[in-house]
């Protein structure tokens, strides 16, 4: 595994992993090492859940802004939307779910990095 990685984050706040992906209106993007943490920029995106419906073309929009990142954090996401970051190398995060966002990003990192296997 090569470092730094790239990291998005779904936050309500910009302090805690706090938003559920498909509610998600922008995913913070962060480069990350196992000793540090920084802001790269804020990508604004149409969040795909309507309720009982949900905007393919909101989700490909998604998919395209955060194709570069190798992990996606999160309070909560479903199966679909699982598969479909799966499909495309990135993989959803919600274990560090209602979490300070840098001290979470950087516990993964350096479990990633210590070779512990993570879900």
């Amino acid at each position: 595994m090569r470092f730094p990685l790239r990291l998005a984050v779904a936050s309500k706040d910009g302090l805690a992993i706090s938003e559920h992906f498909g509610h998600a209106k922008r995913f913070a993007v962060y480069e990350v090492a196992p000793e540090c943490c920084r802001l790269l920029e804020q990508r604004e995106v149409e969040h795909y859940c309507l309720g009982n419906s949900s905007s393919q073309t909101a989700m490909a929009g998604i998919l395209e802004a955060i194709k570069d990142c190798h992990a996606v954090f999160v309070a909560r996401i479903g199966d679909g939307p699982t598969d479909k970051l799966t499909a495309i190398g990135v993989a959803a995060v919600s274990g560090y779910a209602w979490e300070p966002i840098e001290a979470s990003l950087l516990d993964y990192v350096r479990r990633l990095a210590a070779g512990e296997a993570l879900a």
